[in-house]
């Protein structure tokens, strides 16, 4: 025990890896026995960025019910270094990453792309109409509601932007997609957000979107990965799970634009 509360012993770190697989291995023999029976069971918990999750979560939460209808889904959101530090200790079983680099113990598999546009409200286009495109330079000089440093989207544009000489002007940083919508529709700024995020707002109406493009004149992008644990076995339904989590991305955001043959787990 601490000031801050208690930390494992060594001797209790090894335990709880030992109690982990213990527990993993009893979920596997139930749906093995689940399977003889004649259907995939058990639970899966799947982590999902807040950006992704409004494209993602409904259709995923679909598809499962009506593929897996024995087995249980359990979706949270978080960020993306936030999940890696969540498949490492079991609390996930599989998530979908943006930008994730290569990762010891993780096995990371491009699913897809998302299109990154400029925000803005609708009353404030129509006030002064827009280009259907900019730069990033021109980007860069708008006053952008943006997440705060540790989110993949910010820390993708800003190094996007730092390869053409700017960096993103920020007006505020707020880490709730919803609240970044809602800031952008008040007037407060201009945001830059995944074109998926627009569409699936409560009222896309509200607001008018540019397309950004890079040097080569090719628009904005953000890769998405699938990431799960490469040092336990997975059960049968979390490999449906994650098939499933591939079919769906791809289906409702585009594959990758150079991704290598999937692998499973």
């Amino acid at each position: 025990r601490n000031g801050r509360g208690a930390t494992p012993t060594e001797a209790g770190k090894l335990l709880l890896e030992h109690g982990r697989g213990i527990l993993h291995q009893v979920e596997r023999a139930r749906e093995e026995l689940a399977q003889l029976r004649g259907g995939l069971a058990g639970r899966v918990a799947l982590g999902l960025p807040p950006s992704a999750a409004r494209a993602l979560a409904v259709p995923l939460v679909h598809a499962f019910r009506a593929e897996l209808p024995q087995a249980r889904l359990a979706i949270s959101e978080g960020l993306s270094a936030s999940m890696q530090d969540q498949l490492a200790s079991g609390r996930l079983d599989v998530a979908v990453l943006y930008n994730a680099p290569p990762s010891r113990g993780l096995e990371i598999v491009p699913i897809a792309s998302e299109e990154l546009v400029l925000v803005q409200a609708a009353a404030a286009a129509d006030a002064a109409p827009l280009p259907p495109t900019l730069t990033l330079q021109q980007a860069s000089r708008l006053p952008l509601v943006i997440p705060s440093r540790h989110n993949a989207i910010r820390m993708h544009l800003e190094a996007q932007m730092a390869a053409v000489g700017c960096e993103p002007t920020v007006a505020l940083e707020i880490d709730s997609v919803r609240a970044i919508l809602d800031l952008v529709e008040s007037g407060a700024g201009a945001a830059v957000l995944s074109l998926q995020t627009v569409a699936s707002a409560p009222r896309p109406g509200a607001f008018a979107t540019q397309r950004i493009l890079v040097p080569s004149g090719a628009p904005l992008r953000i890769p998405l990965y699938t990431a799960v644990s490469a040092l336990r076995p997975a059960t049968a339904t979390q490999r449906a799970v994650l098939a499933l989590v591939r079919r769906v991305a791809s289906e409702r955001l585009g594959a990758p634009e150079a991704a290598p043959p999937a692998t499973g787990f």
